[in-house]
């Protein structure tokens, strides 16, 4: 397997054709599948924001002042706003805000950035990754995976994540197979997409890298059952029922 990022993609501003500035850069082949940050497929699709777009609740200043006191330094409201206003519901709203967004999602802060964002506060995920992934696939010929990069449970740091996909399966299931020993498999689901958007996320970077879109050539997703539950349902997720009970308490 070979991973490359595609080179020279400029500052991206909004209503630019995303999938001819990529085209025009890469020479793509049957079988690639292409990783583009939603940084990128944001600023096209015109997410941009100022925090006085956003009138702040009665929530979002409870939620600013809660979050102040336990970080010793004033927080906006509007910021708080924008998140509420991204978000389907909030898991938990102190010490941080973590966030279900409206196409199911849980990160920090509904995804809003506030980092390489020229002539804007704030920078919104996609509205929908999935149908992002779907235009630029439809134009380039190739599965597209939308990415971010995202903080895990239980573990320090920040990995490449699947946001949006089309042409391509989220899901690799191994179960109904046998290992080497014979045994059935019973539990065994391989979540490809985030598995290809950390993989290309080592060089892509970080920052001021400047390198959002990448190629995965020569890795084939094999003859396995599939599926594209991705996100898990409330139902099914333990964590996000305890977190439901959480309450912080500095003490």
């Amino acid at each position: 397997m070979e991973v490359f990022a595609v080179p020279d993609i400029p500052e991206i501003e909004p209503g630019d054709d995303l999938a001819t500035l990529i085209d025009e850069r890469v020479d793509l082949r049957e079988g690639d599948v292409l990783t583009v940050a939603s940084t990128v497929v944001s600023k096209a699709e015109g997410r941009g924001a100022d925090l006085s777009d956003f009138d702040p609740g009665t929530r979002a200043h409870d939620i600013a002042e809660r979050i102040g006191e336990i970080a010793g330094e004033r927080k906006d409201p509007r910021f708080a706003q924008a998140v509420l206003e991204e978000s389907e519901e909030l898991v938990m709203a102190a010490p941080f805000i973590l966030a279900v967004t409206h196409f199911g999602h849980i990160t920090v802060n509904a995804g809003i950035d506030r980092s390489n964002v020229p002539g804007a506060d704030l920078l919104l995920l996609p509205e929908d990754p999935s149908a992002s992934a779907q235009r630029l696939s439809d134009a380039l010929g190739v599965p597209v995976v939308v990415t971010d990069t995202s903080g895990r449970p239980f573990r320090q740091g920040q990995r490449g994540v699947a946001l949006g996909w089309a042409g391509i399966s989220a899901m690799r299931d191994w179960r109904g197979e046998h290992d080497r020993e014979g045994r059935e498999l019973t539990a065994t689901v391989e979540a490809v997409v985030d598995e290809l958007a950390a993989a290309t996320n080592l060089v892509t970077g970080e920052g001021d890298d400047g390198r959002p879109v990448a190629v995965v050539r020569d890795w084939d997703f094999g003859d396995h059952d599939s599926h594209d539950d991705l996100f898990r349902d409330r139902d099914g997720d333990l964590v996000r029922q305890a977190l439901a009970d959480f309450e912080y308490d500095p003490a």
